[in-house]
């Protein structure tokens, strides 16, 4: 454990910090289960909103520095040509 005040301080905001980006990936990857669910289920409607919603809440993330610009295109992308690729 820490002796020094600002120490202390680092590890409470750290604590912080650490609870807001879990909370965060939670709520992307549950979007992107519910996704993958509609794209196997081959309902393309849904697929389609669900795309919309987790292409947001993946971007918010980025900005916010949970997950890398890079790491969002990608999977950004292979989501859209999944909910493309539908029949």
């Amino acid at each position: 454990m820490a002796n020094i005040k600002s120490a202390k301080k680092r590890i409470k905001v750290i604590e912080t910090k650490t609870l807001r980006n879990k909370m965060i990936k939670s709520k992307v990857k549950t979007i992107i289960k519910k996704l993958e669910a509609a794209i196997a289920s081959g309902d393309k409607e849904t697929a389609k909103e669900l795309l919309k919603a987790a292409t947001s809440e993946m971007s918010k993330a980025c900005s916010k520095g949970v997950y890398h610009k890079n790491t969002v295109s990608r999977k950004v992308s292979r989501m859209a040509a999944a909910v493309n690729k539908m029949a």
